[in-house]
């Protein structure tokens, strides 16, 4: 981690470690381990965290703490990766975060023993591309200023109307449930904006495959927003036609789809993002669709 920084005028007489904190977004104790072990100059001399500044002063802190390398698995292809983060295509079937039931087998632990910060959340069924930042300070600064544009495929039941769209409808928890989420227009919703392409149209299974590019981020949005439409997801065990809470007739051969899919059928296969961390820098990575997903579609 380096950083260059010209002091500006809100943080006049403002002590060093409140800018780390406010400005970076830096955690006490990533403050005491640049104290410690790492470099503060202030107008190219030694300062303490401690010391206050005025506009226009340059701070220089410089920490090498996270150059690690993560674990390398068959299963969990690495993308890309340098000191501060990596870019990896997690698997269908695999949580990202230990928890009950998961604390050995998340991403984050097959990655490293060491603390990992994920920059956005994949549902365990949903596969596809995921930032996972190595410190706190990478989380934050990604999080905060790298633009981050994810795009999704999807494989979707029926025919939809219009091959491009946006679907803005707010979401909400659906009540006396904890999991389930709905479209609803009485304001009690989060506004939610989802854009949509139809890429291709399987006549004989009644399905299309779907690309989203989301402007908010929702819980299950994607699902929530294409049911709203009347199109379900294939293999959506919670707003899918087969599921217990979102049953639906309207497609017949969805039982035997389901089956095949094993999984909901959403992948998030774009990322691009500025990377504050090397002058903005554009970083581009894309993801096949796996082989669940082709299966579904005939053409494996």
């Amino acid at each position: 981690m380096k950083i260059e920084y010209l002091t500006e005028k809100q943080y006049e007489n403002c002590e060093i470690r409140a800018i780390l904190a406010r400005k970076f977004k830096m955690s006490g104790t990533m403050i005491k381990k640049l104290k410690l072990y790492g470099t503060v100059d202030l107008n190219g001399v030694h300062a303490r965290v401690i010391d206050t500044v005025k506009e226009g002063d340059r701070l220089y802190f410089e920490y090498e703490d996270n150059s690690y390398p993560l674990n390398r698995l068959p299963e969990i292809p690495v993308l890309f990766e340098n000191g501060s983060y990596a870019v990896v295509d997690k698997p269908s079937g695999m949580v990202t975060h230990p928890g009950h039931g998961h604390l050995d087998d998340s991403l984050l632990t097959h990655l490293s023993d060491r603390p990992l910060h994920p920059v956005m959340r994949l549902d365990r069924e949903t596969s596809g591309l995921i930032i996972i930042a190595k410190d706190g300070y990478t989380h934050n600064t990604l999080s905060a200023h790298a633009d981050i544009s994810k795009r999704y495929k999807a494989l979707t039941y029926g025919k939809w109307e219009k091959d491009k769209g946006t679907i803005d409808v707010p979401i909400a928890r659906r009540p006396g449930s904890v999991m389930i989420r709905d479209c609803v227009t009485d304001g009690t919703g989060r506004e939610s904006v989802t854009h949509y392409t139809v890429l291709e149209y399987y006549p004989d299974k009644d399905i299309s495959l779907v690309e989203y590019k989301l402007e908010t981020g929702r819980c299950h949005q994607i699902r929530v927003h294409s049911l709203y439409m009347g199109h379900p997801l294939v293999g959506d065990g919670l707003y899918g036609p087969n599921s217990v809470d979102n049953p639906s007739d309207r497609f017949p051969e969805s039982m035997e789809l389901d089956k095949l899919a094993g999984r909901v059928a959403l992948h998030a296969y774009s990322l691009k993002f500025n990377d504050p961390l090397e002058n903005n820098i554009l970083r581009e990575f894309e993801s096949p669709l796996p082989p669940d997903i082709l299966r579904v579609t005939g053409k494996i």
